[in-house]
């Protein structure tokens, strides 16, 4: 416990310091407590030329913002960890357990760090399917987002979801009418609003991921007006 009340404490004096996120900061501190990650004893190859953000799909302040660390800082150290050949949820979980990233946004720098590397394309998982990811914010709090959401035969435009699992205001899995994952992770931004960010995976062609792409910027639309009802 004095261990653990020292770090925070800690922690809190580095967020004043340099204005990181608490998982930032505490990021930081424990990679100078334990040193640099391993590395796998192969030389990293050339970063692509470019924007690194534009090739991510989410721009260089976004992520340094909220992990402490740009995109070419996070291909260097993932290079480091031997990332390139890892599964998708290994990598993430390496990003939780050993740099302190929220579950969220590990899953975002996975994707960042897999787009950059080369090893799947924008919209495109590591095993060739494809995934269509939308999210928007609303002026509500989260509680009354999830009782919108929950009211999907509303917004759903006479398709169908079901529900396999649900964590009160954080996450929901579901699956769609063939089959494929759905999936929605609610965000509080405030007292009084709350984003929705939801992902639909396993899905077979391009074509169906931008049929998809345009159904659900339409549905998240929807449940804006179902909340303004």
């Amino acid at each position: 416990m004095p261990i653990q009340k020292d770090l925070k404490r800690l922690v809190r004096a580095r967020m004043r310091k340099t204005g990181e996120s608490y998982t930032a900061a505490r990021s930081r501190l424990l990679e100078k407590k334990g040193g640099k990650p391993a590395t796998n004893g192969k030389a990293s190859p050339a970063l692509p030329r470019g924007d690194l953000g534009a090739l991510a799909g989410m721009s260089d302040d976004a992520v340094a913002k909220k992990t402490g660390r740009t995109w070419k800082e996070w291909v260097s150290v993932l290079d480091r960890d031997g990332a390139a050949e890892m599964p998708h949820g290994k990598i993430a979980l390496l990003l939780h357990e050993r740099h302190a990233v929220g579950e969220w946004w590990a899953q975002m720098v996975t994707v960042g760090y897999e787009r950059i590397r080369g090893l799947r394309e924008k919209g495109q998982r590591r095993d060739g399917t494809f995934e269509v990811s939308k999210s928007k914010t609303y002026p509500v709090p989260i509680a009354e987002l999830w009782k919108a959401f929950m009211r999907c035969k509303e917004w759903l435009d006479g398709e169908t979801l079901r529900m396999s699992r649900a964590t009160k205001h954080k996450t929901m899995r579901m699956k769609w009418s063939d089959g494929t994952p759905v999936e929605a992770y609610f965000l509080e931004k405030g007292a009084a609003k709350s984003q929705l960010a939801l992902s639909h995976r396993k899905l077979t062609s391009r074509a169906e991921a931008a049929r998809l792409r345009t159904y659900w910027g339409g549905r998240l639309a929807a449940i804006g007006e179902l909340l303004e009802r």
